[in-house]
């Protein structure tokens, strides 16, 4: 598995988790990178990404002002801090690398995670 998603858990709503996603192959630090989520039933969507360099960052609606999205090339790594849960953010989360530098979407993807469960209650 060249990307290792981890940091997801079972929390109550209000709290915060940081989710990592290692990049075990070293080869997307020229690449953006991005995290989207899965809930039961519903399409995978975009959640933020992130472009090469950490200079450009964009997320979906449902998560801005609550999600960040970083990144240390250094250690091949990038992260998604999430605070203010709601039981909506309840999904398999994954990471993916996008075939460019810049933006990331779920038609760029090159490689994606294997996914982190993510459990809000209420």
């Amino acid at each position: 598995v060249q990307l290792q998603a981890s940091g997801g858990g079972l929390v109550q709503a209000g709290a915060s988790l940081r989710l990592s996603c290692v990049d075990s192959r070293r080869t997307f630090t020229s690449n953006a990178v991005g995290w989207f989520r899965q809930a039961p039933g519903k399409e995978r969507e975009f959640v933020a990404g992130i472009s090469w360099n950490g200079g450009n960052t964009n997320y979906g609606n449902s998560v801005k002002g609550r999600f960040t999205i970083s990144r240390d090339n250094a250690k091949n790594t990038v992260y998604l801090q999430m605070n203010s849960l709601k039981p909506e953010d309840t999904a398999v989360y994954y990471c993916a690398s996008a075939v460019g530098p810049v933006r990331v979407a779920i038609g760029q993807v090159r490689y994606w995670g294997q996914g982190t469960q993510v459990t809000v209650s209420s």
